[in-house]
């Protein structure tokens, strides 16, 4: 059976990259292993495009689920530095879904919607056979801005910082522990702690908080593969060597205790509402002074040089493959 979660780089480059359709002049940026967004020209201006699958997960409540899965959706198309600003969505919705339950989601994502100015221009709502939580649909999240102000997962180049915010597994502790809550041996208050992740596992409003500071010259959230997922992909797509100590790296609290007590390796389990940044030193101090005074919590935590690869406090590591949380979801999920 083949390998759950993103293809891998052989099956794009096999599969995917030789057939995109037309060849138009006004693609700036197609489809890149390691970049979760395309750019297209506008006349002057510059369009960000993504596009990922709608999750809603009721365990979560319906309200809390909806504004998640908006923050996923969006996620990509903001780390490219231009600010969220229209979305399409379809919902292939559970013919279990109530409407009232349904409601609740879409009131929750209108609200958060309002709030990040991201206007909703198209869309499609129906119940299928067939179809069940939490894979309900798919959106697209547009961004409209100068061409000049778009940041890209590959653009780190030596000499600039590398600067973390809120660290390791925060979405993959939040959602285990709330999810599965009496499979997770933890103290109850611990656990508590762990639960309340999942409302950091957001990176929307971060990303448009340290593009507007400046000197950001790449940035990427960190899902699938985790943190170390995320390193190995910047780098390998810029060119350049990342030098991190780990210690600096801010830990949330419950994510050691919670991935210690499941046998997750933290570092490269998912971890949206993470995002990795590499930034002119000369604006380091300013978009972490940005970060701090939105309550992220968000640290310096290395360098990037001439080179190759990830070195992590002396030691070169790999890009993980397979992402440290799905064998515990799918352990939990099945007891």
């Amino acid at each position: 059976m083949p390998d759950l979660g993103k293809i891998d780089r052989t099956f794009f480059e096999t599969h995917v990259r030789p057939h995109l359709g037309a060849d138009r002049e006004d693609v700036r940026l197609g489809p890149t292993p390691g970049i979760d967004f395309g750019l297209l020209d506008i006349g002057d201006r510059t369009l960000a495009i993504a596009t990922d699958p709608v999750s809603i997960l009721p365990d979560l409540g319906f309200a809390r689920a909806g504004r998640f899965a908006l923050d996923i959706v969006l996620a990509d198309v903001a780390v490219s530095g231009l600010p969220p600003s229209h979305l399409a969505i379809s919902f292939a919705l559970p013919p279990s879904m109530t409407d009232d339950a349904f409601a609740t989601v879409w009131t929750a994502m209108h609200e958060e919607a309002r709030d990040l100015g991201v206007s909703v221009v198209t869309g499609h709502t129906a119940r299928y056979e067939g179809c069940s939580f939490p894979w309900v649909g798919g959106a697209t999240a547009l961004a409209v801005g100068d061409a000049s102000d778009v940041i890209r997962p590959d653009g780190a180049r030596p000499g600039d910082d590398l600067v973390v915010t809120k660290g390791p597994a925060v979405e993959t502790t939040g959602l285990l522990t709330t999810l599965f809550p009496d499979a997770v041996p933890l103290p109850a208050e611990t656990l508590a702690t762990a639960q309340e992740r999942v409302d950091e596992a957001r990176c929307v409003r971060d990303a448009m908080t340290a593009a507007a500071a400046g000197s950001v010259t790449a940035m990427h959230d960190a899902t699938e593969g985790g943190l170390y997922g995320a390193f190995v992909e910047m780098a390998t797509s810029a060119g350049v060597r990342f030098e991190i100590e780990r210690d600096r790296v801010p830990v949330r609290p419950g994510v050691r205790e919670t991935c210690a007590a499941l046998d997750i390796d933290p570092w490269t389990a998912t971890t949206s509402g993470s995002l990795v940044l590499a930034v002119d030193p000369a604006g380091t101090d300013r978009v972490v002074t940005a970060l701090r005074e939105c309550g992220t919590p968000v640290a310096r935590v290395g360098q990037v040089t001439d080179g190759d690869g990830v070195i992590v406090d002396g030691d070169r590591i790999s890009h993980p493959g397979t992402d440290a949380s799905w064998a515990a979801y799918s352990r939990l999920s099945s007891t």
